[in-house]
């Protein structure tokens, strides 16, 4: 989040549709220049996390865990920094996105300490996924601050 562009925003919801369960530490993965996306209701994306946290915009991510595909039921906009949680459970922060499958898909970067698969955090069909902004510190938030 960048306090001095960003307001707040809403929350996205969505429900998970496929469970994946496979690892990679070569995927080649591309993290995007743009750090937002806006998702429709009704699109479906797929979820990943990496433990390459620091990875700046342009890198090439290759460790890898698979969560899996989950369907957006509120539109609305992913930010790099954004909590993401499944089943009432932070799994960790949005790093970004690749678009490799664009058109059809974005992967949903998730930076997190150590690679999960969806099968480690217990996910199945219909576990419910939120993404939530990240608070501005206060001092931050305010003009001048």
């Amino acid at each position: 989040m960048n306090p001095r562009e960003d307001g707040a925003k809403r929350a996205v919801s969505a429900t998970v549709v496929k469970v994946l369960t496979h690892r990679r530490h070569d995927r080649g993965m591309t993290l995007e220049q743009f750090t937002s996306r806006c998702v429709r209701r009704g699109e479906v994306h797929e979820l990943v996390t990496t433990d390459q946290a620091e990875s700046p915009p342009g890198a090439r991510i290759d460790r890898v865990g698979f969560l899996g595909f989950a369907e957006i039921q509120d539109a609305g906009v992913l930010d790099r920094g954004d909590e993401v949680w499944a089943d009432g459970r932070l799994v960790g922060t949005v790093l970004g996105f690749d678009s490799c499958h664009f058109p059809n898909h974005y992967n949903v970067l998730i930076a997190v300490d150590a690679l999960v698969t969806g099968p480690e955090l217990n996910l199945r069909p219909e576990t419910s996924v939120s993404f939530r902004q990240v608070p501005a510190p206060v001092a931050a938030a305010t003009p001048g601050g």
